[in-house]
């Protein structure tokens, strides 16, 4: 069964087929800018794919040859020109950053060409992250005179480590996507004409799975990033939780058939 919505008139496009969510940035004439439009949707987005078109993982990406220059600049004269606009607008980057972040299934950014700005946080605030051969990435808010937005700066930090965090919102400069991989920020680099193949195994792989277990599994790292005692007691009951389920007598009859299993998140 095949999903398919549309959010701020067509920017932002959500999908699903074999359980298999994709977000889809689609402003190709702009590099695929991020407007807040498509900032406020984003969340939404996210929910319908895991609610309505029940998604066992999530593959965010931008139409066309790249993933996004990040947010609209040609906006910020009128929705970013000064500190009271500037707390509303990012307070739709955080909102969008903070879904992609808690979304209960794992999220995979498939990363083109350009990975700027905003868009590099859509990607640091994702689970996994792979990238195209020259890809580029860059945070260039220093070079327009901002900062970026100080709650999104976790994702970056987590993603790259401290030391590559500060030099890449300290320069704004472009970096490759060997750098990237050096880091830890991309788990790999892959030729152009493997990229796609690679990024929908990685999704398959996923979605194969039991979605309670991974569910568990996503909130205990995110429990251990964040230093939550909280979400990692929710981590453990849901994770108890997965030996009562249809799932787990699924899991080990199939291993005794040698087969492969078919989970239904119950």
């Amino acid at each position: 069964m095949s999903f398919e919505h549309d959010f701020a008139n067509g920017f932002l496009r959500a999908t699903c087929s074999d359980a298999i969510g994709t977000l889809t940035i689609d402003n190709p004439g702009r590099k695929n800018a991020i407007t807040a439009a498509m900032w406020r949707a984003i969340p939404q987005a996210i929910r319908v794919l895991t609610d309505e078109a029940h998604a066992h993982v999530i593959v965010i990406r931008g139409a066309a040859q790249d993933f996004s220059t990040g947010a609209d600049i040609s906006e910020f004269d009128s929705l970013r020109k000064d500190a009271e606009t500037a707390v509303i607008y990012e307070a739709l980057n955080s909102d969008a950053f903070t879904a992609i972040r808690h979304c209960r299934v794992p999220t995979i950014a498939a990363i083109r060409g350009i990975c700027y700005g905003g868009g590099f946080g859509i990607a640091a605030a994702c689970d996994l992250r792979v990238a195209e051969e020259g890809a580029r990435f860059s945070v260039p808010a220093v070079r327009l005179g901002i900062a970026y937005p100080a709650d999104a700066v976790q994702d970056i930090v987590n993603a790259l480590g401290p030391q590559m965090a500060k030099v890449t919102l300290f320069t704004g400069a472009p970096m490759s996507a060997d750098k990237m991989v050096a880091a830890g920020f991309l788990l790999e680099e892959i030729a152009a004409d493997a990229f796609d193949g690679e990024v929908s195994a990685l999704a398959h792989a996923i979605a194969a799975n039991a979605p309670i277990a991974l569910h568990a599994s996503k909130l205990a790292v995110r429990a251990v990033i964040e230093q939550d005692s909280d979400l990692l007691r929710e981590a453990e009951v849901i994770g108890a939780e997965t030996f009562d389920s249809a799932d787990y007598a699924e899991g080990r009859a199939a291993f005794t058939a040698r087969r492969k299993p078919h989970f239904t998140g119950k």
